[in-house]
């Protein structure tokens, strides 16, 4: 079981008023990630505010280009001093090279996304046309993507074993589809508790609209802090 298993609080909202509300709302945590929802309209000036806070910022964009255009962007992130960020792993070997050597000699780490945590195995192979469930695909481009410089890997909580058996001990495993026992599992497919997704080795575990949902954000902060130490 891991001992140091952190959360990062999902700012899925719209507005740089609601993230920051968010922020100070979910003041317990120490992580906050900014995805393509607020990004796309807040843009760089929000990862500036939340680490004014003093809080970390993972980017979850999910780069998936030419081998350039990722290296820049990476670059991009690393100026901004984003600690995580986010690309597909089946953008192949030569992009997550072009961004590892972006970040190198900076404190940028890069997380390779494998499977959607959204995705189940008929729509792996029906609508995406990858022949292999996910148990199949998730350590292949976990162990590719570590292989070419990715620091660690997004996974869904029911394939971490699968990834830690892929990358070795080192490398980070962050795992959304995170769900409470207390709150709902929406539109996630393949989901853990913190204290399941804790007990099987994730580093970080990502939660979003239990927190941003809940009556109180700081109490849904603190229960699932709890939960992870327990």
């Amino acid at each position: 079981m891991s001992t140091t298993t952190e959360l990062i609080t999902g700012l899925d909202v719209d507005t740089q008023a609601a993230a920051l509300a968010a922020v100070e709302a979910a003041q317990g945590c120490q992580w906050f990630k900014i995805g393509a929802q607020l990004f796309t309209r807040r843009g760089p000036s929000i990862i500036k505010e939340v680490r004014n806070l003093g809080k970390k910022v993972f980017l979850d964009l999910k780069y998936h280009d030419i081998p350039n255009t990722v290296n820049k962007a990476a670059a991009a992130a690393a100026e901004l001093e984003v600690s995580l960020f986010t690309i597909h792993a089946s953008g192949g070997i030569n992009m997550i090279r072009a961004a590892r050597e972006a970040v190198e000699g900076t404190q940028t780490r890069i997380l390779a996304v494998t499977v959607l945590t959204s995705m189940t195995d008929q729509m792996l192979q029906t609508e995406v046309g990858i022949p292999e469930t996910a148990a199949q695909a998730v350590p292949r481009l976990a162990k590719q993507a570590v292989e070419s410089g990715a620091h660690g890997i997004v996974c869904a909580p029911k394939e971490i074993t699968l990834v830690r058996e892929a990358v070795g001990p080192d490398a980070l495993i962050v795992t959304p589809g995170i769900r409470p026992l207390w709150a709902s599992k929406d539109d996630q497919a393949r989901i853990m508790t913190p204290k399941q997704a804790a007990e099987t080795g994730s580093d970080m575990i990502v939660v979003a609209r239990p927190i941003l949902n809940h009556a109180n954000p700081a109490e849904a902060v603190r229960l699932i802090l709890e939960e992870l130490k327990s």
